[in-house]
């Protein structure tokens, strides 16, 4: 067994792994013996490959991080970098960009390791007020549009009753057919609001949570946008060792249908959307910590999000096509939610993704 090998059974690395903050376990050569789940997934890196590699090869050489490192091994006592940029490994398809965080570098001497770095990305505290911020204000959101949706369902029915009653008194008269024209125009745009009110108010109903398989359900929305946008390619990257997720199926589909169609509508019906999956490890989803998550990309070549709208496209009646009613992402935030997961954006032109995380299964939750 080699040093690596050993340093990742060590029972002392066990605890560390239940954390929620990035961690790494250096020796006195600045070697990695341990990555916890959290480090893995902030740098994108697996522990198995990188046991026994140079940290700088993980984190470059940050003078502040270099600083910490040296101050720590040369007076054995604590210290931290601050707003340190790292620039790791980007994953396939992805631009890397340079994460900001803070380090505290700490001094242990247990089984042949010298360092414990624990890495906090600067921008997370932020990152979670924002997110709860953007939560109660979505929350306020929907209410007044339920709301609002109540009201106007009741005179609409009455306004699509009094057309078809004044259709059929105008039957007898010589110019029906032209006046019919018009009663039909009321008919039609009645049907029209009461259909926006109908998809309002859907996003309230009960769920009906059952085992679903993710990519069952990518497959089903696929095949949809084939067959509405046959100009539009999907294009699969599925991590097929996945698990199913317990949730509403017919929501999830919906959910995704939305995004996928606000991408091939974004591209005027021509270009290519890949479905990405992947599992995600200690994530934390909703305030709670999850051991396990799914996270899904749905990624389009189209020309990205309006910068003006970008950090409102999840809002209702928000969109950046003419026409649009600005329903389908808000809807597609409401089930996510309901599912105790996020769904986030990131859009530049020539790429755009949206990105959902869901807890892998009821359950798994736990301290952090």
């Amino acid at each position: 067994m080699n040093a690596a090998d050993s340093a990742s059974t060590q029972p002392g690395f066990h605890g560390l792994d239940l954390l929620s903050s990035a961690v790494v376990v250096l020796d006195g050569r600045l070697l990695i013996r341990h990555l916890n789940p959290a480090a893995e997934n902030l740098f994108a890196v697996s522990q198995r490959a990188w046991l026994g590699r140079p940290l700088a090869q993980l984190a470059g050489t940050p003078a502040a991080l270099d600083n910490a490192l040296e101050n720590a091994l040369r007076n054995n006592w604590s210290y931290t970098g601050h707003n340190i940029a790292v620039t790791r490994e980007a994953r396939e398809g992805e631009s890397s960009a340079p994460l900001h965080l803070d380090c505290t570098v700490t001094p242990i001497d247990e089984g042949g390791t010298r360092l414990l770095l624990e890495f906090r990305p600067i921008d997370q505290q932020l990152k979670a007020i924002r997110e709860e911020r953007e939560a109660v204000q979505q929350q306020a959101n929907r209410e007044l549009i339920r709301n609002l949706a109540h009201e106007i369902k009741n005179p609409l029915g009455g306004i699509r009753g009094s057309a078809q009653l004044l259709e059929r008194e105008l039957a007898s008269l010589d110019n029906a057919p032209a006046l019919k024209e018009y009663t039909q125009v009321i008919i039609k745009e009645a049907d029209r609001l009461q259909d926006l009110m109908q998809r309002l108010l859907s996003s309230h109903r009960a769920m009906q949570p059952a085992l679903v398989n993710i990519h069952e359900l990518l497959e089903r929305v696929r095949r949809l946008i084939h067959a509405e946008y046959v100009g539009v390619r999907v294009r699969r990257d599925y991590d097929t060792s996945l698990p199913e997720i317990t949730g509403d199926r017919e929501q999830l589909i919906q959910a995704i249908l939305n995004v996928a169609r606000n991408a091939a509508q974004a591209m005027g019906g021509q270009g290519e959307i890949i479905f990405r999956t992947r599992a995600l490890r200690q994530v934390t989803l909703a305030k709670k910590r999850y051991r396990l998550g799914l996270e899904l990309q749905v990624i389009d070549n189209g020309p990205g999000i309006p910068e003006a709208i970008r950090d409102k496209i999840f809002y209702p009646l928000v969109s950046g096509r003419e026409g649009g009613s600005g329903l389908g992402l808000t809807l597609a935030q409401s089930f996510v939610q309901q599912h105790f997961g996020s769904i986030d954006v990131e859009s530049k032109p020539g790429r755009t993704s949206f990105i959902i995380r869901l807890p892998l299964a009821a359950g798994n939750e736990q301290e952090g």
